[in-house]
């Protein structure tokens, strides 16, 4: 469903992924002073200030739920629950609507709660705790068995019934615009096929979104594949960074370990689910059928446009990879089913990350594995060729969706590698 038509009269670029149909949260710092705030165009909105002018009297928040605006992550404010969170979006969405002049007729509020986005810092917008990283794209996980497996049978027999997944390192989750270290471990050496200590050659990113959970459930309680968006209250780019020899040494019988837990990249403002019905399609056909705990009537998918560029050290960009998340053979709200059908408690923003997103053609693969065919294929870059991904290289991720006159967008998620220490 399109969203009816809605201005504003704050100045938004008509392409910016922060349009009035958006209002995303996050957390910006100036001053050594962390706020939760949102992002209209190149302006961000101070949500703590618009608190404490009386802007949101009319939620009915308590004394002490206003506090949830003064922190450094929105752990506590998507603590409140998604209805809540809902209505602070919807207020703010009010305000800034050009028939709509309670903020607009007040210089000092206004200078009081909106800045310009160049003259503060934008913060990781939670801090995780839980993550989950799941393989629900069928093209990837084909060109992965294809690569390493049987080219004619490349899925293992539980695919198409489970969406597969492993636990991951919270505590390496980072924000947009870091840099990390090449990572070292063990990888095997060709020439003598025994195991080297050496930093990775073959550092690879993998294009994801993630979904972020609010509120908690307890152990032994199942969420039903009917209830699990209250659970999912927004969306980011996932680069779910990648050592691919350290990975295939090591993953063998127990799966990823160090080759995966080293850093991975979220960018830096949850998109709420809200933000994103315009958008919603059928997936992929599922055959066979799940079973029951599984099947969800409706569209499920999201189609949001995803792209991949690799910024050379002479700041050269250029652009790998086009893909979309209405691939997804496995939607989020399957996901979270499986994740919780065995009694597995959910905790206040927790990140699920979907697995590399790839299409069917060669220029929508999702990681540099598979776009160089595990390093047999040079990947073309405007200046220069890659394999995988080389020291002082940058990886920009960017997402976003289009309907009509309504673009919701994510901004970027990007990352810089540098030589290992």
């Amino acid at each position: 469903m399109i969203e009816s038509k809605k201005n504003t009269w704050l100045a938004c670029p008509p392409d910016s992924d922060f349009s009035i149909y958006n209002i995303p949260f996050g957390v910006y710092k100036k001053n050594n002073i962390s706020a939760v705030c949102t992002r209209l165009g190149d302006y961000i909105i101070d949500v703590k200030k618009l608190a404490e002018l009386g802007y949101l009297q009319s939620i009915k928040l308590l004394p002490i739920e206003n506090e949830v605006f003064k922190q450094s992550s929105l752990n506590r404010f998507f603590a409140l629950g998604k209805a809540k969170v809902s209505e602070v979006r919807n207020r703010i969405i009010e305000l800034l609507t050009d028939t709509n002049n309670e903020l607009l007729f007040n210089d000092l509020h206004r200078q009081q709660t909106i800045l310009n986005i160049e003259d503060v810092e934008i913060l990781k917008p939670v801090e995780p705790s839980d993550y989950t990283d799941f393989y629900s794209s069928i093209e990837h996980a084909s060109n992965v068995g294809k690569m390493f497996r049987d080219k004619d049978n490349p899925l293992l027999p539980n695919w198409r019934h489970i969406p597969v997944g492993y636990h991951g390192r919270a505590s390496s989750i980072v924000g947009s615009g870091v840099e990390i270290h090449r990572p070292k471990g063990q990888i095997l050496d060709s020439q003598t096929n025994l195991p080297i200590y050496s930093p990775s050659k073959k550092m690879d990113f993998e294009l994801e979104m993630a979904f972020i959970t609010c509120g908690e459930t307890e152990l032994g309680c199942p969420v039903s594949i009917e209830n699990a968006h209250e659970h999912i209250i927004g969306m980011v780019l996932f680069d779910d960074l990648s050592a691919r020899d350290i990975q295939q040494w090591e993953y063998v019988p127990l799966g990823p370990f160090l080759g995966k837990n080293f850093g991975s990249v979220i960018s830096n403002w949850v998109v709420l689910t809200d933000a994103l019905e315009p958008f919603r399609v059928n997936g992929p056909k599922q055959e066979p059928k799940p079973l029951p705990y599984l099947q969800l009537e409706g569209k499920n998918n999201y189609d949001i446009n995803l792209e991949v560029y690799i910024k050379t050290e002479d700041g050269v960009e250029s652009l790998v990879c086009l893909s979309n998340t209405k691939y997804l053979y496995w939607n989020i709200y399957q996901q979270l089913a499986h994740q919780t059908v065995n009694g597995c408690n959910l905790k206040n923003c927790g990140i699920y990350a979907s697995g590399t997103i790839s299409g069917s053609e060669e220029n929508s693969f999702g990681s540099m594995l598979e776009l160089s065919w595990n390093a047999t294929r040079e990947v073309k870059l405007k200046n220069s060729v890659r394999y995988y991904i080389e020291d002082r290289d940058e990886i920009i991720m960017k997402a976003y969706a289009i309907n009509g006159d309504v673009r919701v967008g994510f901004g970027v998620c990007k990352v810089k590698i540098i030589p290992a220490k």
